[in-house]
């Protein structure tokens, strides 16, 4: 990983120490060498898979020793391969294996003679043969049947054998997609279309690519195969490596050759590829949709106002939701402005009033069915709402439904409130995205977001592990508010958890605010660990000691409070004062413990405490011309939202219930190697129709050509 062997160990140290990522890549710089998340993560999966290989390790040396054929030499070998494949390879010959023709040659005595003809010494075979007509054995070909069948599974498991192989899948494996026949021309096939006839190189096949044809397959639309592409030169390339002689014997030997190609080897090493190639494809698109999540979860705010949410909908209504400035629902209800109910004046009035009477700041508009007519509905609304001449008109935005019903239905929702129906607290959702994006999403479950590709198709346990990760990373790089953040967010807080959560929001019902960090300790079960790594990240606006409310981490207060001391003046001032600080020289307050980045970070921190690095919120409206699909024409251009990236493109809303995509090739008229180099999700855009097709319900889009 081209890092210090000191530096790793100080990291894994930590990390077995039950440090968490976030507070290690923030608090303990001095012993990493201040690496990042990402390193820190790293490590901590290289770590992780190397305890696997040693945990297998034990496996196959108990094995060999129970059959015992361990020798020195074997052992060695054993305890220098860190290599998951290799491992495998030395324990194949040794492995239990199910019953095999070989395993059924052998029971028959059959063993001694594959060894001979192995040798390829004996100039008459049939003859050699002879002695080894016993039992169920009854005649020479069957002898030399069993015999070579034996051959073939020695061949299939030595070593040098599969990694020739698998050199020749590396170069010239070619993956092939076939559309099967019976299904080709039924409608789910028709988004398969591009791969009813595919082939390519597999280390060329993208990621997304594999996941689409996998899928296809899976559903029993496509039918997928791995191959070299000369499967007679890797037969040749085999029988060279074992044929020695050119007699009956050796002749024997290539014939078991090829059977074992075929039969054994290929097989055994399209399923290695596939799953090497799956597992290839999962770890890119699970890189994309923690990366996705992660822009999502620090999208910006529009922070403590009081809010109109407003779930659309045409034939049940629009359920409509204000809360205060805190998030806590003051009132709901529903409102029938379009068709086929139609009551618009009513509705209008009603919304009027709600406005007027929760003194509501700005309005988030869910981005499902009906969301371009109801934004219309409210812009007629807003302008003759009375307001003080001072006060700017309502700013209206439009929030991602995606994920929202999955909320409402959920126990959180329940729990938060237990006499609603599923619309309310959808709604609810809605307008608590607007206001802290963070603090609503962290409660649904990231797949359901609807930010990711073929989340479904990858490795679940590896997803869930990621994205719990990026959660975490978000939550702690933006800080929790102490006194007002709920259990579900306070538990991805570093060193938290659910139960230390609860048991936080449950002090704070039964004793008010918390005046302090150092409060915390009061929590029950709470305990020194669990403060060290919690502390750093829980904010507390309006605390007594100003630093409660910022990023520096309590063990450090007493350094902070000796540059007060040294300046004349309280932490207050040295906060508030820039020509103080400017006069501090950190280099008088490094120790053994503490060093240039952690004081480094502390004085950026001094200069804003409790920043939110989060950008700021922008209003954003759909071009009017263009309501469906059949609005749009080739050549036009359009405001959008990137509301998807993925390995080869950005998926962008352009307001007609149908998300176009820019393919990587269409953003930039220069190379670039991801579409995150040019755009970013929920970033405004402005894109250029270049094809709509009609039948698969599909926009392309350009951003380059605008």
């Amino acid at each position: 990983m081209n890092l210090g062997v000191e530096v790793v160990g100080n990291t894994l140290s930590l990390l077995d120490e039950g440090c968490t990522i976030p507070f290690i890549s923030r608090y303990r710089k001095e012993r990493t060498g201040a690496l990042d998340e990402v390193q820190i993560a790293a490590i901590n999966d290289e770590y992780e898979r190397l305890k696997e290989i040693a945990k297998r390790k034990e496996t196959v040396v108990k094995t060999i020793t129970d059959l015992q054929k361990m020798t020195p030499e074997l052992q060695q070998r054993i305890d220098n391969c860190w290599d998951a494949t290799e491992l495998e390879d030395i324990y194949l010959p040794y492995k239990p294996r199910r019953r095999t023709r070989a395993q059924i040659a052998r029971e028959q005595g059959l063993e001694p003679l594959a060894q001979l003809i192995l040798l390829q010494r004996e100039a008459d075979v049939e003859r050699a043969a002879r002695p080894f007509l016993v039992g169920d054995v009854s005649d020479v070909a069957t002898a030399l049947k069993g015999a070579q069948d034996i051959i073939a599974e020695t061949i299939s498991e030595d070593e040098r054998s599969r990694q020739q192989l698998r050199g020749s899948y590396r170069r010239t494996a070619i993956i092939t997609s076939k559309v099967v026949k019976a299904k080709a021309d039924s409608d789910e096939a028709a988004k398969y279309s591009d791969y009813f006839d595919w082939s390519e190189p597999l280390r060329r096949c993208q990621g997304h690519r594999l996941l689409a044809m996998r899928r296809g397959e899976a559903e029993g639309i496509l039918r997928l195969s791995i191959d070299p592409i000369d499967d007679q030169e890797c037969i040749d390339r085999l029988q060279r490596q074992w044929v020695r002689s050119n007699n009956a014997c050796g002749r024997l030997v290539a014939e078991a050759a090829e059977d074992c190609y075929k039969r054994l080897l290929k097989p055994s090493i399209e399923t290695e590829f596939n799953n090497l190639s799956k597992e290839k494809a999962d770890d890119e698109a699970i890189s994309v949709f923690a990366e996705n999540l992660r822009q999502l979860l620090l999208g910006a705010p529009l922070g403590q106002k009081r809010v109109m949410g407003i779930d659309p909908g045409f034939r049940t209504g629009c359920k409509v939701v204000c809360l205060d400035a805190q998030g806590n629902l003051l009132h709901h209800e529903a409102i029938f402005p379009h068709p086929p109910v139609n009551r618009r004046m009513q509705a209008m009035v009603h919304v009027q009033q709600m406005l007027s009477d929760y003194h509501i700041e700005a309005i988030a508009i869910g981005n499902g069915t009906a969301s371009r007519e109801t934004r219309a509905f409210i812009e007629d609304i807003i302008p003759t709402t009375p307001t003080p001449p001072t006060k700017p008109t309502i700013p209206v935005f439009v929030v991602s439904e995606d994920g929202a019903s999955v909320y409402s239905a959920s126990k959180v929702a329940r729990d938060e409130f237990p006499d609603e129906d599923v619309t309310v607290r959808g709604a609810v959702s809605i307008a608590r995205r607007l206001m802290d994006p963070l603090a609503e999403l962290v409660k649904i479950d990231p797949k359901s977001i609807g930010v990711g590709q073929y989340q479904h198709d990858v490795d679940q346990a590896k997803l869930k592990r990621q994205l719990d990760q990026t959660v975490e990373s978000c939550v702690n790089q933006v800080g929790v508010d102490l006194n007002t953040a709920s259990s579900h967010l306070l538990q991805y807080v570093s060193g938290l958890g659910p139960t230390l959560a609860k048991n936080i929001v449950d002090y704070r019902r039964e004793n008010g605010p918390f005046a302090s960090r150092a409060q915390l300790k009061k929590v029950p079960r709470l305990g020194p660990a669990a403060f060290q790594q919690c502390a750093g990240f829980l904010r507390i606006h309006g605390a007594k000691n100003p630093l409660d409310n910022s990023a520096v981490h309590p063990e450090s207060y007493a350094i902070v409070e000796q540059m007060a001391h040294d300046q004349g003046c309280t932490v207050k001032d040295l906060i508030e004062q820039k020509e103080l600080r400017a006069r501090v020289d950190i280099n008088m307050y490094k120790t053994k413990d503490v060093g240039l980045p952690t004081l480094t970070d502390i004085m950026h921190e001094l200069e804003k405490p409790g920043r939110d690095p989060r950008e700021h919120i922008e209003e954003f409206e759909f071009d009017s011309r263009v309501q469906s699909i059949d609005d749009l024409e080739v050549g036009m251009v359009l405001p959008g939202i990137v509301t998807n990236i993925t390995n080869f493109g950005a998926f962008v809303d352009i307001g007609v219930h149908q998300d176009g995509l820019v393919h990587i090739s269409q953003m930039a008229n220069r190379r670039i190697a991801h579409p995150t180099d040019v755009v970013k999700l929920h970033q405004h855009v402005s894109v250029k129709v270049i094809e709509v097709d009609h039948r698969r319900n599909r926009i392309s889009l350009s951003i380059k050509q605008v």
